[in-house]
């Protein structure tokens, strides 16, 4: 049996083993598409072309907005790592990566010269963990945030490794910033020996740096910035790969569904950041965009968007050392979208991606934005973009 038609059969005993999960229609359909794959000799739609693969999107400039640092409420306005937009209040939230006072904004995007678009902070919300004590007050490092439909907000955090602080995935209640609970990780990204010392995880300052949501509000992806520890490659030779996770978050409760691995660009000669910034879906069929961003200090910042599926992708969720097999994984596809530095503006340490509102002619807006590092000669630099889906190619 071919092996796509094992991994197509095992999902559907996924499903039937687990229909609340996928509901009843998505059952359904699956149980529809076997059956027109055993009337025509279990043969498999065979994807032939990029064309039929990636969709057909592009993504264009429309402004640039820069933020200058404030007080608000006895906070600094800064330092944001991710964003998240709330269709119905039509708000974005911004988290801020500040491990010692977590919080987040709320900002009201100005689009009424999409050219020349402004950012206003309306409040503030501070995130009460409770991990956070005296002695470990550096217990949240949020660099992911994301809205649910449950009127709460995820915070991926990368961990704090000089404090022995593991990688989250936490949950707080939007109005009050209160905790209500943190979803499972793979062993493989925090695992420590007896004596307090560290086998297997992420690595400093990139753990957990992307967050996103599906449409319906029922799955939640995240992915590392980098390779784990254990995965990273010993020769420059070798892929490197990011590990990008997806959970079920509907009723009746929170489960891992998968993990595949991300193709990460190598980093370039003299680099001294890069990786995966951000993640979004596009659609409920498998396809996303990410951001990946570099730094040289001969070249300054770069950043490109691309677009990422991640059907045919190998299940890693069991492989907790990818030193040990990883020729016989099949890493999730990209294809560069845009790259950055062709627009011809200077680019800053661009961490956040959202689709947020639908513009005037019914295409949606990509926003973009930076972490000053907390610099108060630095602002925070937000890019729009129009993003367009046209027809696929028939070829």
């Amino acid at each position: 049996m071919p092996s796509r038609l094992i991994k197509f059969v095992q999902l559907l005993g996924l499903m039937l083993r687990n229909p609340i999960h996928f509901g009843r229609p998505k059952v359904i359909l699956t149980l529809s598409l076997c059956f027109a794959l055993l009337m025509t000799g279990c043969s498999l739609l065979h994807v032939s072309t990029e064309s039929r693969l990636f969709l057909n999107l592009s993504a264009s400039f429309l402004g640039e907005y820069d933020l200058p640092q404030s007080d608000f409420k006895g906070t600094t306005v800064g330092g944001f790592s991710a964003l998240s937009y709330d269709r119905q209040r039509d708000r974005i939230y911004a988290l801020s990566d500040d491990d010692t006072n977590p919080r987040f904004y709320t900002l009201n995007l100005n689009r009424q010269d999409l050219s020349n678009p402004s950012i206003t902070v309306e409040d503030v919300t501070l995130l009460a963990d409770p991990l956070k004590t005296e002695t470990a007050p550096a217990s949240l490092d949020g660099e992911g945030i994301e809205l649910t439909h449950q009127g709460t907000i995820f915070v991926a955090s990368e961990g704090n490794i000089a404090a022995q602080v593991p990688p989250r995935l936490s949950e707080f209640q939007l109005e009050s910033g209160l905790w209500t609970g943190d979803l499972p990780l793979p062993k493989h990204y925090w695992t420590l020996n007896e004596d307090g010392t560290k086998t297997l995880g992420v690595q400093p300052d990139r753990g957990l740096e992307s967050l996103a949501i599906n449409a319906e509000g029922d799955r939640l992806f995240a992915a590392l910035e980098a390779p784990l520890t254990q995965d990273t490659p010993l020769s420059t030779d070798r892929p490197y790969y990011s590990r990008f996770l997806h959970y079920w978050i509907g009723e009746p409760e929170p489960l891992l569904i998968s993990e595949n691995l991300y193709p990460l660009d190598p980093p370039m000669p003299g680099s001294q950041k890069y990786g995966l910034s951000d993640i979004i879906p596009v659609d409920d069929g498998g396809h996303f965009l990410s951001l990946e961003r570099s730094y040289s200090p001969s070249t300054g910042y770069s950043a490109k968007i691309y677009q990422m599926v991640t059907g045919g992708a190998t299940d890693t969720s069991r492989n907790h050392d990818l030193s040990l097999d990883s020729q016989s994984i099949a890493p999730t596809l990209k294809k560069q979208l845009l790259n950055l530095s062709d627009l011809n503006i200077e680019l800053q340490n661009l961490e956040g991606l959202i689709l947020g509102p639908y513009l005037e002619d019914g295409s949606r807006s990509l926003i973009l934005v930076s972490d000053n590092g907390f610099e108060a000669n630095t602002p925070t630099q937000f890019l729009l973009l129009r993003l367009e889906q046209k027809a696929q190619s028939s070829t």
